[in-house]
């Protein structure tokens, strides 16, 4: 349900709907994760297509596993069919800018809310819960452009240091699959300890459900940028609300990657092949316009960021059923 309601708070004509296979990628030989992906594609073939449900990356995938979704539906049509699935290596019709779109788009919500909020994003402490190519993503950009990330964690254990953390170090034990609490220089931390870490912004990237009634109290950040579709209960925002912390929600934080996967969409239907500068600056506008209008209604109708977002989307989705009526 999160996907219609993000796609229309950006104005972007994707729907929303999840499917996948259970299993730990992790576990599988690269021939079996194939295997795997193929005959996953070859069953759901009749659903998919360009004009149809578009699958794009999640969690426990990859650009390589969107190739090979790409590449099977393509050989039961008997020519190659690149709008089929986004988020794929760019020499098979993939755009520059999508691996690290929701990273990309989060960062530049988070500036444009701290300068809403009135305070500085330069020197800002950041934790970021979440390793994974969100998280690791946005460390990177944070610390590009001149935020502290001071804690983070993957699901092997977390780390703090004052002082600001290496990212590049943190990008290497990630890849290496070594514990982040052997890295130098390093104080080793729980959940718990990351998410009541004494931060100015807190950035859920992991899994839904992390911050929750239990913890919420405990949450020291202005600011809480939902990376993961989830990550907040419902009785933790409540909590979080209360206390005055600002929390910017999923469908709008993390839609930077279904609005690149559009963009990639666009440039497949139409033969077009869009710079990393024009990819940028589409996206910026279209996150920025769908930030403007959620927390001026926040303002006017004195409710929080969720609840202005949600009022948003779903306006938008009832207006074009309305519209469209009902058959016969």
């Amino acid at each position: 349900m999160w996907m219609p309601w993000k796609c229309a708070v950006v104005e972007i004509p994707f729907g929303g709907a999840q499917g996948g296979v259970s299993v730990d990628p992790k576990l599988l030989s690269p021939q079996e994760l194939e295997n795997l992906t193929r005959r996953y594609a070859a069953e759901i073939s009749i659903l998919i297509g360009p004009e149809r449900d578009i699958p794009a990356p999640d969690v426990g995938t990859s650009a390589q596993i969107m190739a090979w979704i790409m590449d099977t539906f393509s050989m039961h049509r008997g020519y190659s069919v690149s709008a089929v699935v986004t988020g794929k290596p760019v020499a098979i019709g993939g755009t520059k800018g999508r691996s690290n779109a929701t990273s990309a788009g989060l960062i530049h919500l988070i500036e444009l809310a701290a300068a809403r909020m009135g305070f500085e994003f330069q020197g800002a402490r950041v934790a970021v819960q979440g390793a994974g190519n969100v998280g690791l993503g946005a460390m990177e950009l944070l610390a590009a452009r001149g935020a502290k990330v001071v804690a983070a964690s993957n699901s092997r254990g977390g780390v703090f240091n004052a002082a600001g953390l290496d990212i590049a170090t943190i990008k290497t034990a990630v890849a290496e699959r070594a514990p982040l609490g052997d890295l130098p220089d390093v104080d080793r931390i729980t959940n718990d300890e990351l998410i009541a870490a004494d931060v100015d912004i807190l950035v859920p990237a992991a899994l839904e459900g992390q911050i929750t009634s239990a913890n919420a109290g405990s949450v020291r950040a202005r600011l809480v940028a939902e990376g993961a579709n989830g990550p907040t209960t419902p009785e933790a925002e409540a909590i979080l609300l209360d206390r005055g912390i600002v929390v910017l929600p999923d469908i709008l934080a993390n839609a930077g990657g279904v609005t690149v996967s559009y963009f990639e969409w666009v440039q497949d239907l139409q033969g077009f092949v869009w710079s990393s500068d024009e990819i940028e600056t589409r996206l910026v506008n279209m996150l920025k316009t769908a930030f403007d209008q959620v927390w001026d209604l926040h303002e006017r109708e004195d409710c929080d960021l969720r609840g202005a977002a949600y009022m948003l989307a779903v306006k938008r989705v009832a207006e074009a059923t309305e519209i469209r009526g009902i058959y016969p």
